[in-house]
């Protein structure tokens, strides 16, 4: 096959898997199963085994043919993008770390970290050992004892998060545990490698226990020094970095540095990942840290599903859903959940952890996702696992991860403490200031984050539309919430005064400028001109126009009663979420200024957390009722349009269209006078486009 060829394949091929793990990716999340589980399903349904080997019209082999001579089930070209999204997985998994919180905790999450992932490499390899009569050190059980070490604290954490329980103990350690559990994970693979080399393939009798000892501690020397080398030199590379001054520069060259670092240790014959991790883990500690995550997280989310999916597609089907598979996939699987809650529970116990916090931590450690996986691609490739093996590992794979949510669930749903004693919190404080309205959070919020840039701070605003920000200069970490009309700022006691300084000027500033505004417009005098003939009118903005939400003969006689009744117009066709909370919120924006035009018209409106997208209800009242309009004339038509606060919508552009549409007197009294909402609809939606 010539190249151009080969490269029009793989784009193919690419953007099939892209569609796929997007779309499987988004249905795992609404049946409540993490995502990752989709994108790998979506890998197996579109592989070679599947839909993927099926003859199509000039695809005689099928979109994603059985490549059996590269060693792996893709091409080399697919496999060779699932290694550099691996970097990149790892790369960030290293940025995530939290280097201060990892060397606090370091005894005990060492301690549960290393035990969990030693007892569990041990079950892994002995199930291997009695299943096929084999030596320990059989390279084919000593890969199921690697994939069974590592853990996806990723899974877990989201699970401590929405119980609020990622900053209790069993939840810092849980967390540290598994950045222990990563590092004995990656050194364990290495030396594995190594042992895989030296074997070439016999049962182990050659290799003597001297010999494993010192290529196992050769590979921790390595992991150690390179480790401790560029955690020391961190912030002399990211001020390095900073040279380059566009944050998009230095974040594609910190993840180029993690490529070279990956290459050059697995030119040592270590591990690829080992070297994005250790890329990732020293810049954690700098302030620039959350801006790269933040820069490369389109690059995230290109390759990393794109790595699950290439997983999947190894999965042969046949061979999954075979007797002997599942058996052995079963006794692995109880044998690998058994050995976290064990090997990471039982230290619990004898660190401060009382029963139910030692089975939180257990629990906490069993889902195996990433790096299990990113394992099986290796060992695969390596010639180590065949299909039956690496089949029964993404079996097992996929039982802990759909297992551990629920069991850490049951665990937490106690509220009992889980240490023996109190533990005492660290010099982390939270501050919470509250507003009249979220509009005033939001605007505190925005003047804020840019004082903060004028500062020469890094910042890190892909949560923003969850409420979380975080901002980093140096050593001063800021981690900002705003929830509804609160907001609340948590960082160390001696930055603390730094931060109510900050505040304080920003609100200052704000009123400042409030009050200039008051004194250099007139709102009043805008509003005149809001109705405009020219005004944009779309099938997308008239589309909100739904015959189901006119009332032809509204009853109300004053404004709070017409409000009142068209927002029950939207409830009666079940589109709000809680309409007390619309209701108020578009009273408080009448409050500010009455939305009464001239003309008869009316445009009550407002932003509100009490629905989910934008919404029209109209309303008719031939009589007129006041409505403190502009022409002091009684308002005849009422349009309400409300939309979610967070959420993109075409709100404004709405008012603007139906503002024009009615600003034409034949049109107006046309609908005023129609027989019928469908019939009031179609003469709204009249206007040319």
């Amino acid at each position: 096959m010539q190249i151009t060829e080969l490269v029009a394949v793989l784009v193919l091929q690419i953007g099939v898997i892209l569609f796929s793990v997007r779309l499987f990716g988004q249905l795992a999340k609404k049946i409540g199963i993490p995502s990752v589980l989709g994108e790998l399903m979506a890998g197996v349904i579109i592989g070679p085994y599947a839909l993927g080997g099926i003859v199509l019209p000039g695809f005689p082999q099928g979109i994603f043919p059985l490549a059996e001579a590269s060693g792996v089930a893709v091409s080399v070209e697919l496999y060779g993008f699932a290694t550099v999204a691996s970097i990149v997985l790892l790369f960030v998994s290293g940025l995530e770390t939290n280097l201060s919180l990892f060397l606090r905790y370091s005894v005990a999450g060492g301690i549960i970290g290393v035990s969990g992932a030693l007892l569990s490499f041990a079950a892994g390899t002995l199930c291997g050992v009695f299943v096929f009569n084999a030596s320990f050190w059989d390279p084919h059980c000593l890969f199921l004892g690697i994939i069974a070490a590592t853990t996806s604290v990723g899974i877990s954490a989201r699970t401590l998060s929405e119980r609020k329980k990622i900053e209790s103990p069993e939840g810092v350690t849980i967390l540290t545990a598994a950045v222990f559990d990563d590092v004995v994970w990656i050194i364990l693979l290495a030396v594995v490698m190594g042992i895989v080399s030296v074997m070439s393939g016999n049962t182990g009798d050659g290799l003597s226990a001297l010999a494993i000892a010192l290529m196992a501690g050769k590979v921790f020397g390595i992991w150690l020094g390179v480790t401790v080398v560029f955690v020391i030199i961190s912030k002399v590379f990211a001020s390095f970095l900073k040279f380059f001054k566009n944050s998009l520069d230095f974040s594609v060259l910190a993840l180029g540095f993690a490529l070279i670092l990956a290459g050059l240790l697995e030119r040592q014959g270590l591990a690829l990942i080992m070297g994005a991790y250790i890329a990732g883990l020293s810049l954690s500690k700098t302030d620039i840290a959350a801006v790269i995550q933040e820069r490369i997280r389109p690059l995230y989310v290109f390759f990393v599903p794109m790595f699950f999916a290439v997983m999947g597609m190894m999965v042969n089907v046949k061979e999954i859903i075979s007797p002997s598979v599942l058996i052995f996939g079963a006794i692995y699987t109880l044998a690998v959940i058994l050995a976290k809650i064990i090997g990471a529970g039982g230290p619990a116990l004898l660190l401060g952890f009382n029963r139910i916090g030692a089975l939180r931590i257990g629990t906490g450690m069993i889902p195996r996702g990433e790096g299990a996986l990113i394992t099986c691609g290796i060992g695969l490739a390596a010639g180590v696992l065949d299909n039956q093996l690496f089949s029964s590992a993404v079996f097992m794979i996929f039982l802990t991860i759909v297992a551990s949510s629920p069991l850490l669930g049951l665990a937490l749903k106690s509220s009992r403490q889980g240490t023996r004693k109190s533990v005492k919190n660290d010099d982390t404080v939270k501050e919470v200031w509250n507003f009249e309205s979220a509009e005033i959070a939001d605007l505190v919020i925005d003047n804020l984050l840019n004082e903060l840039r004028n500062e020469g701070f890094y910042l890190q605003t892909m949560n923003i539309d969850e409420g979380i920000s975080k901002a980093h200069k140096d050593d001063i970490a800021l981690i900002i919430t705003e929830d509804k009309k609160s907001i609340a700022i948590s960082t160390s006691k001696t930055d603390m005064p730094f931060v109510k300084n900050e505040i304080y000027e920003v609100i200052l500033d704000l009123s400042h400028t409030i009050e200039k505004l008051k004194t250099s417009i007139a709102p009043e005098e805008m509003k005149k001109e809001l109705l405009d003939a020219e005004a944009r009118t779309t099938k997308d903005i008239l589309a909100l126009l739904d015959p189901h939400c006119f009332s032809m003969e509204l009853k109300g006689e004053t404004k709070e009663e017409v409000i009142k009744e068209l927002v029950d117009v939207l409830a009666a066709a079940n589109i709000l979420l809680d309409r007390d909370t619309v209701l108020a919120d578009v009273m408080e924006r009448e409050q500010t200024m009455s939305t009464g035009m001239d003309h008869g018209i009316a445009l009550p409106h407002g932003k509100t957390d009490g629905i989910e997208s934008t919404a029209v209800a109209v309303g008719i009242k031939k009589a007129g009722i006041d409505f403190e309009s502009m022409d002091g004339q009684p308002s005849r038509i009422f349009v309400l349009v409300v939309s979610p606060k967070k959420a993109c919508g075409l709100h404004v552009q709405f008012l603007a269209a139906v503002g024009s549409i009615l600003r034409e007197e034949t049109v107006r009294e046309a609908v005023i006078n129609a027989a019928t909402a469908h019939e009031a609809v179609e003469l709204l939606s009249k206007k040319k486009i």
